[in-house]
């Protein structure tokens, strides 16, 4: 078996006397996709930072191929000290790599090359970061967090860009739909240490229950068993002089295993105050139509938001998303048509740039509105500190600023404030933004409950099929369009994305093409050859093939005791394995690239 690209091996590190990483493991062998998930502050950033060289750890060992080039996607870039977005993007390309590349993916994310990057807002810097990490075609791509600030449009073109790579890659996202859509090995980081799992993300969730039964099974015995313990300690001695200090050395230990273990941290618990019921009726829109500086937002829309609907608008970034939920919920007039709201409305609104949250108040008087220690949820008085820890806060930190905050945990604050408010209409921008899968799951649970009507903003597909009800879409020009179902049945419906729209809500022109004499350009065939429309027909039965291998070989190589069986054969089928994930890697890599080639010459 090849070695891998890179490997870490026990890797600690502690900051402020708390240990992040105590033995966390991760090896990224030629083509792999894994996808590094756990819960915000469990240290994934940190061990990705340590996988690309830029942190150093406490202890453990980092190998890296020689030769091998490795591109790093931060979550917040740094652009300073370059003039324009293209001197940014091209200062991570290598002497050999093709320069027609770099101007290619400044276009495709709909970046002026010349622009300076003091003017970028913080869509277009990370759209640039990504034109950084993804122009040289490295060997391993370490992403982290790579869709945030996009856009629906700006997510699917880079599943699909990544999709085409034969980089090896680790991804850190609370996208699940990319993660499924991308990943073939998950390694989940768990209180400083990782496990591995050689299946994508869509197996994790079921996996990770599973370990975390076990792991309380565990815990449970060993409670059991130091009961046992103790009751031979205070009465099996009773006709002895002196005790066994063997045993009592042994109850120690259990006692000091028990104290010391590292549990699982609390569960996010989400209640809901709700309010009387509004109307039937909670929103009504009429032929309304809004513009701005001469720019058509909405155009002649119509429609009506009933009690319990799940209306979700989706859209490029500039299509008017925010522009739509002001107008419904009255925050600005229309230029023409009429909007009714129901009787007896209570809304909350849960904005995605926070700005209701004051850094300077502390985190207990955001809560409480600075009255006391106590906040009403669902008419029942609850200890804040209480309240806090079904969000996943410390008690110690219900005194801390919110300012002190990381942008997941101000976040959950924000959700805890605003579900503890009445409420028959929650009205949701950017919800899941900073959230960890875990409390994504239980707000996606509640929101499933909740008795009143909800009207979203989201850019997270999974999300979106899993709550909305319907769907407007901006279809351009100021028309919207309502599509009954979640984010897959409007694709369904509509035969397409939202990446059709793309061109016309773009805040900046597309660059210009390069010159032909840029080295490395390759201009495409106008049709395909017989042997290209011949593999494109017989890839998908090796495709197929290659699969069941896999499944195969992954079944041999689960068996635990194959190793001790026949350590030789246990060899050879794990190098099996690798040949065998290489050639569908680059197998669905071809079939992509000829389909894409194939609707081109169509079009």
């Amino acid at each position: 078996m090849a070695p891998p690209l890179i490997n870490l091996q026990s890797i600690a590190l502690t900051f402020g006397g708390a240990p992040v990483l105590e033995a966390a493991d991760l090896a990224v062998s030629t083509g792999e996709r894994l996808c590094l998930v756990g819960r915000n502050g469990s240290g994934k950033s940190t061990l990705l930072k340590i996988a690309a060289g830029l942190v150093e750890a406490d202890s453990g060992e980092r190998f890296v191929q020689p030769g091998a080039t490795i591109r790093y996607l931060p979550q917040e870039p740094d652009l300073s000290g370059f003039s324009t977005v293209l001197a940014y993007v091209e200062a991570g390309l290598d002497p050999s790599d093709d320069p027609y590349r770099a101007h290619r993916l400044i276009a495709d994310l709909g970046l002026r090359p010349d622009a300076a990057p003091a003017q970028l807002s913080g869509g277009e810097a990370r759209r640039a970061a990504l034109a950084r990490a993804l122009a040289p075609a490295p060997d391993v791509l370490l992403l982290d967090e790579p869709t945030n600030h996009l856009d629906l449009p700006a997510i699917e073109w880079l599943e699909a860009e990544l999709s085409a790579l034969r980089a090896a890659m680790v991804i850190i996202s609370h996208d699940r739909r990319l993660l499924q859509n991308l990943s073939r090995v998950t390694v989940w980081l768990d209180r400083g240490r990782t496990r591995r799992l050689d299946r994508g993300f869509v197996a994790f969730e079921e996996w990770r229950d599973t370990v975390l039964e076990q792991e309380e099974l565990e815990h449970h015995k060993l409670e059991r068993q130091i009961v046992r313990e103790e009751h031979w300690v205070r009465f099996g001695v009773t006709a002895r002089r002196k005790r066994n200090m063997r045993r009592m050395r042994e109850l120690a230990e259990l006692r000091r295993a028990h104290r010391d273990a590292r549990r699982v941290e609390g569960e996010v618990r989400l209640t809901m105050s709700e309010a009387d019921a509004s109307g039937a009726q909670v929103i009504v829109a009429e032929h309304v139509s809004k513009a701005f500086a001469g720019r058509v937002i909405v155009k002649n829309l119509s429609l009506r938001l009933l009690r319990r609907d799940r209306l979700a608008v989706v859209g490029p970034n500039g299509a008017g998303k925010t522009t739509i939920l002001n107008l419904l919920m009255g925050r600005i007039a229309p230029d023409s048509g009429e909007i009714r709201r129901g009787t007896n409305l209570a809304p909350i609104i849960i904005e995605q740039d926070r700005a209701s949250l004051d850094p300077a108040r502390s985190v207990q008087d955001t809560l409480t509105g600075g009255r006391g220690d106590v906040v009403s949820v669902n008419g029942a008085l609850r200890h804040v500190v209480g309240y806090l820890r079904d969000f996943l806060f410390a008690p110690e930190q219900a005194r801390q600023p919110v300012g002190a905050l990381s942008g997941g945990e101000r976040a959950r604050l924000l959700l805890a404030r605003s579900l503890a408010t009445s409420s028959n209409l929650l009205v949701l921008d950017e919800p899941t933004n900073d959230l960890d899968l875990e409390t994504l799951d239980l707000l996606e649970e509640h929101l499933a409950d909740y008795a009143g009507t909800i009207l979203l903003v989201s850019h997270d597909r999974d999300f979106l099929d899993r709550v909305a009800t319907s769907v407007l879409m901006s279809e351009g020009k100021g028309r919207w369009i309502e599509y009954a179902g979640g984010y897959a049945d409007m694709v369904a419906q509509r035969g397409a994305g939202i990446e059709t729209s793309k061109a016309e809500v773009r805040a900046t022109p597309r660059a210009p093409s390069p010159p032909a004499s840029l080295p490395g350009r390759v201009q495409a065939k106008p049709r395909l050859s017989f042997k290209e429309k011949r593999a494109l027909e017989t890839l998908p039965g090796q495709i197929d093939a290659l699969v069941a291998r896999i499944r195969d070989l992954n079944a041999e190589l689960a068996d635990p005791a194959l190793y001790a069986r026949d350590a030789a054969g246990a060899r050879t089928a794990a190098a099996a394995l690798t040949q065998a994930q290489a050639e569908l890697a680059a197998a669905e890599d071809e079939w992509l690239a000829l389909e894409a080639r194939r609707e081109e010459a169509e079009r």
